[in-house]
């Protein structure tokens, strides 16, 4: 390293040479324990992996390695060993969209975007192990992804049936639902129908309750807001299955209800746009609408106030009074609750009473104002509840109907009929059926094709070359499965390859995998909730099943943060609103954007950029800049004396810890050192001046570690990375007086300071006394005092 410092704050310059030094010295690479090996003060860190379908961060991303870097810098300098790596979710359709719209092969694309990305994450002066980096479109990482497939695949929890899925007729291909709008595709604008394709399913719901549970290690924390979402999806509910009857089809057609109490009021049924019997039975008008009706977003249909549907053309016969109900298809009843199909009571439901007047059906009352059934037969009179369990009792003698659980969760379909994914390790031959590819041929490689856009029929089947081969089983004729994997099932294991990212034998080793997770902090956005932070949770689970892995969760604790917005809105790249770093790290300086994106605001809150922010985060490294150069040539060295500053210094340490690590807030961290400098600026020569600059530099290493560099080397020291946290002395944060803060019926009245020793009694007499807040005590009562030591006291009064 050249060791001449440098004169002036320039960030390209200080910023380039310690990257170097960091790089040279392997600062940020974790080792791992020799086998039998390895202490407890281990720390996996890790964020959500970035799609490099763009060739460009956005703030968004900036905020959450940031965030993850943060951490990173302070559990190491706490003694911890920190594993933070990086990869790339590189398979998927936003990759080939990508690749389409630029006209290249995605392959080409993707690896230039990742070199591209790559170096703008080491720009920043993250501290990343790039010894463990991987990619998911890499062999080395997708026969892994294969191999587990063929897991599932023994175990029964990875099968293929007929599905329903939204097809664009324009770009003859399927659309995820997430590229539906208002019923339409997103990319060419036709109108979405639904399709009923073969598919593959991960048997998740095998894991329902299951999911419900957290198995977390010690100290791991979800927030309830995930917890809720991911168990409302989940759906569990109690209620009962009743068979309905539809004679001249001589088919029974299941209904899962929690309203068993109302079924003498039912007056119609209704199935979903998806429903099987649509497509088998339907008349040809219900067919058509529901090929249109189903590929609306569920968002869509559930928030629609007008009600359509169509007449089937059949009947379902009640269970419990033989009336025959009109069979309708309506997009108001969603596949994703029950069975798909309701009975219909438009007495008791508001959106079957809409859906009744809108097609002039009859109403049945069979509850009345205090509960009770009416106009059921024999149960006339018994509680809604007593009401529900004897129909049930009585279907149950008839094998009519049962007590059940059901949920609304559904399998993960996950297989696409796209060209940029992984390949399905399946050969289908006429004689011996579904032949997993043998694990020794792994990885079965994705060929190269010249055209990959969609055509009617999955790219891979046109490769004639590629899809016909041998069966592994019998050596006759047979074919390959032409669709390829959804890119969540690559993130749904992807952090377990980081520990062993060069394992040629398995995609990890158990000892190590056992060692490092579950990952201690995770960091990324909510809208995973239902998938990947859901998917990856099952994998683990059937992972841990198959005795692969010793726990049960994979991310200990979880952090989501805030979106980063510009004009309002979240920046997104399917939005076309992103705004990248390079042109404010090329301006401001890395540690610059750095602090600022964190100075933005609660990291678990919106936040909006605004471009000439980052000029007063500027303004405050250039004061430190020359403050603490300052004080390296004029302070004497620290005597250890008492000062207001060294408290000032000490607080500072107290508070920036326990909001980084408790709190998990990154924005306040940043204005206790402000605070702090600006102490500091007002006396660099001070006796405590040396130690108060000391402490700002090595609590602002973490945020903007290249200008902490500098200054520790400017302060006589080296290594400031490799320095340990600074511990506040707790006696030091005792204080001889505090901010007494007087509140009349909680409202504040006065605040004014008072010795730490004065006793409860005494601090009321000092309340009373104050002129502001007898104002609002004469003439009337004081009934009560409300002391909180050392805060505040609170008068009320009536």
């Amino acid at each position: 390293m050249d060791e001449r410092p440098i004169e002036r704050y320039d960030p390209k310059a200080i910023e380039e040479r310690w990257q170097r030094v960091w790089e040279d010295a392997r600062a940020f690479y974790a080792d791992d324990p020799e086998p039998g090996t390895g202490d407890e003060t281990h720390w996996y860190q890790l964020e959500m992996l970035p799609y490099p379908s763009g060739s460009s961060l956005h703030m968004g991303h900036v905020l959450n390695y940031t965030m993850g870097d943060v951490q990173t810098h302070i559990r190491r300098r706490m003694g911890w060993t920190v594993l933070r790596p990086m990869g790339w979710d590189a398979f998927g359709l936003p990759a080939e969209n990508a690749a389409i719209r630029e006209g290249g092969h995605p392959r080409e694309i993707i690896d230039r975007n990742i070199a591209a990305i790559q170096k703008q994450m080491k720009r920043l002066g993250w501290a990343i192990d790039w010894d463990r980096e991987i990619s998911a479109h890499r062999p080395d990482f997708y026969r892994w992804t294969q191999w587990l497939f063929l897991r599932f695949f023994e175990h029964d929890l990875a099968y293929r049936k007929e599905a329903p899925v939204n097809w664009c007729p324009n770009d003859q291909t399927v659309v995820a639902n997430e590229y539906v709008v208002d019923g339409h595709c997103e990319r060419c604008g036709a109108l979405v129908e639904l399709r009923n394709m073969t598919q593959w399913f991960f048997r998740t719901t095998a894991y329902a309750d299951q999911l419900l549970e957290y198995d977390l290690p010690p100290g791991g924390e979800w927030p309830e807001r995930t917890k809720t979402i991911q168990r409302n999806w989940i759906g569990r509910s109690e209620g009962a299955e009743i068979l309905f009857r539809v004679d001249e089809l001589d088919l029974d057609v299941p209904v899962f209800t929690t309203r068993a109490d109302t079924l003498y009021g039912a007056t119609f049924f209704v199935v979903a746009p998806e429903h099987p019997f649509v497509e088998a039975h339907a008349s040809e008008e219900a067919q058509a609408y529901a090929r249109h009706a189903g590929a609306r977003r569920v968002e869509d249909r559930a928030a629609e106030t007008e009600k359509t549907g169509v007449f089937t053309g059949h009947h379902a016969t009640n269970p419990v009074n033989g009336e025959r109900l009109p069979i309708w298809v309506a997009d108001y009843v969603l596949m994703d609750y029950g069975t798909g199909a309701i009975m219909a009571v438009p007495a008791h439901d508001e959106r079957d009473a809409e859906f009744a007047e809108t097609f002039g059906l009859p109403v049945i009352q069979v509850i009345d104002e205090d509960g009770r059934l009416i106009n059921s037969d024999g149960f006339d009179g018994l509680s809604a509840e007593e009401g529900a369990r004897a129909i049930v009792a009585s279907l149950a003698e008839q094998g009519r109907g049962a007590q059940t659980i059901s949920y609304r969760l559904r399998d993960w379909s996950f297989s696409r009929q796209r060209y940029w994914g992984c390949p399905i390790p399946i050969v289908y031959c006429d004689a011996c059926g579904l032949v997993p590819v043998p694990d020794d041929e792994l990885p079965l490689l994705l060929p190269d094709v010249d055209d990959y856009a969609p055509k009617g029929k999955p790219p891979l089947a046109s490769n004639e070359e590629w899809i016909n081969v041998s069966c592994p089983s019998c050596g006759g004729p047979a074919k390959r499965d032409p669709d390829t994997m959804d890119t969540f099932v690559d993130s749904s294991w992807y952090f377990l390859r980081y520990v062993d990212p060069h394992n040629d034998e398995a995609p990890f080793g158990r000892a190590l995998v056992d060692y490092w997770l579950p990952v201690s902090q995770y960091i990324g956005g909510i809208d995973h909730a239902t998938g990947h932070l859901l998917y990856s949770r099952f994998f683990v689970k059937a992972l841990n099943d198959f005795g692969l892995l010793g726990f049960r969760e994979p991310f200990g604790r979880l952090f989501h943060q805030g979106w980063v917005q510009l004009g309002g809105t979240k920046m997104s790249k399917t939005k076309g609103n992103v705004l990248g770093p390079d042109d404010f790290v090329a301006a401001y300086g890395a540690d610059a954007v750095r602090l600022y994106i964190l100075f933005l605001g609660p990291a678990d809150q919106d936040m909006e950029w605004t471009d000439s922010g980052v000029e007063g985060i500027v303004r405050f490294l250039r004061r430190l800049w020359r403050v603490v150069h300052e004080v390296a040539a004029a302070a004497p060295p620290s005597d250890g004396a008492v000062t207001p500053l060294t408290r000032k210094a000490h607080a500072t340490v107290a508070k920036v810890t326990d909001d980084v690590l408790r709190r998990f807030q990154f924005h306040t961290p940043i204005s206790a050192v402000m605070e702090l400098v600006n102490e500091l600026s007002a006396d660099p020569t001070g006796p405590s001046a040396r130690f108060a600059a000391e402490t700002a530099v090595s609590l602002i290493q973490p945020y903007a570690p290249h200008i902490a560099e500098e200054l520790w080397v400017a302060l006589g020291h080296e290594r400031l990375w490799e320095a340990p946290w600074p511990v506040a002395d707790e006696s030091q944060l005792e204080r001889d007086t505090f901010e007494l803060v007087v509140q009349v019926n909680g409202k504040v009245r006065d605040r004014f300071e008072v010795d730490a020793g004065l006793s409860e009694d005494e601090l009321v007499a000092r309340a009373t006394a104050s002129e502001r807040v007898r104002a609002h005590l004469d003439g009337v009562e004081l009934r009560k005092t409300i002391v909180v030591p050392g805060k505040l006291v609170n008068l009320v009064v009536g």
